[in-house]
């Protein structure tokens, strides 16, 4: 007989979602734990290429209520963010259950019970998904893809330069992270920037504010204007530069693959030896699939972060969930104070008996 662990709340995921949302509910005194399936917190954040970047400058880049340690103006690469999330965790002391990862949600009364690959269950009256916006990657179908001899990996699988050393490398994507790892590439390799439309530049800064100055002061931030995809490269001359001096080239999306070779939009037959694509993700909500969240498209059913038809159920940290913040470092924050009051309401209502005792 295993007796589940009962909580008010329950948040599956410690990135920067789930901590945001934690820390909320930690200043109301609610009952709650943060379930991540690592080892530590940090969500996909540590996953990334060695040489990420943030196109956002230290003071927009920062959780609720703990400024993120650097320069205003700086801007954070991948494992100044990875410490920064694991000394927002520890620096509230948050309730984190590490290596648990949740396999099935599924009602129980008007909570729900969660149950984790090693078998352990949990309890819960309200229940937030923190988790599984980034874990998915996303590779367009192409013809011949799949009898490509070269190498194929989504952008989330590149790690740094070496393994492409003198080789003919064409990254997919029109987005800020195609633009970087072309950029990078470039110094070691032959690169081609494959997209279906132009790449649109913007100037990192703007009469000396950043790019981000300008959403929050322009209110574009708190709307659904730009997308993963949709989003200007935002530069401060290098990228730009570099294309226009030939180091690597942008070229209209190739039509297919025959073996080693792409046929491009002009009909041209060019060998390839690695294709990344950076080209986003798609939600991994798998754990769900007991509960109406979600439609046959694998769209979440939520309406700014709550679900329509399971009452109890909340998101954090999807993509244009409440706008286009909402999976930004600076945007979980203002989700999670929208969020919290409709989760208040929630616990306080009259709660259907539940099975202590399985």
């Amino acid at each position: 007989m295993i007796t589940p662990k009962q909580h008010a709340v329950i948040i599956i995921g410690a990135g920067q979602a789930g901590l945001a949302m934690g820390r909320q509910l930690q200043r109301q005194g609610v009952d709650f734990l943060i379930v991540e399936a690592a080892d530590r917190a940090g969500g996909s954040w540590r996953h990334y290429y060695d040489s990420l970047q943030l196109f956002s400058p230290a003071a927009y880049s920062a959780l609720p209520e703990l400024p993120f340690p650097a320069a205003p103006r700086h801007y954070p690469r991948r494992d100044e963010v990875v410490r920064y999330l694991e000394l927002y965790a520890a620096h509230f002391r948050l309730p984190i259950r590490c290596n648990s990862r949740i396999e099935r949600v599924s009602r129980q009364g008007t909570g729900f019970r969660l149950q984790d690959a090693d078998g352990l269950a949990y309890q819960c009256d309200a229940l937030v998904v923190a988790s599984g916006a980034f874990s998915q990657p996303y590779i367009p179908p192409i013809s011949g893809l799949e009898g490509f001899r070269g190498r194929v990996l989504h952008s989330s699988a590149y790690r740094n330069t070496q393994p492409f050393a003198g080789q003919r490398v064409v990254v997919v994507g029109a987005a800020n992270s195609a633009v970087q790892i072309a950029h990078e590439l470039a110094a070691v390799a032959e690169v081609s920037l494959a997209t279906r439309a132009p790449v649109r530049f913007f100037p990192q800064r703007l009469l000396g504010l950043d790019f981000h100055a300008w959403l929050h002061w322009s209110g574009l931030e708190r709307t659904r204007w730009l997308s993963d995809q949709g989003t200007p490269v935002l530069d401060d001359g290098r990228y730009r530069r570099a294309l226009r001096e030939g180091r690597y080239r942008q070229r209209r999306m190739f039509r297919r693959v025959e073996g080693d070779a792409l046929i491009w939009a002009d009909g041209r037959r060019e060998p390839g030896d690695a294709l990344i694509f950076a080209t986003g993700f798609r939600p991994n909500l798998s754990f769900l699939a007991e509960l109406p969240a979600q439609n046959a498209e694998g769209l979440l059913l939520q309406r700014d972060g709550r679900a329509s038809q399971v009452p109890g159920l909340f998101f954090m940290g999807q993509p244009r969930q409440r706008n286009f913040a909402s999976a930004t470092l600076r945007g979980v924050g203002p989700d999670a104070a929208h969020l919290l009051p409709a989760l208040l309401t929630h616990l306080r209502q009259p709660k259907a008996p539940t099975l202590q005792a399985l």
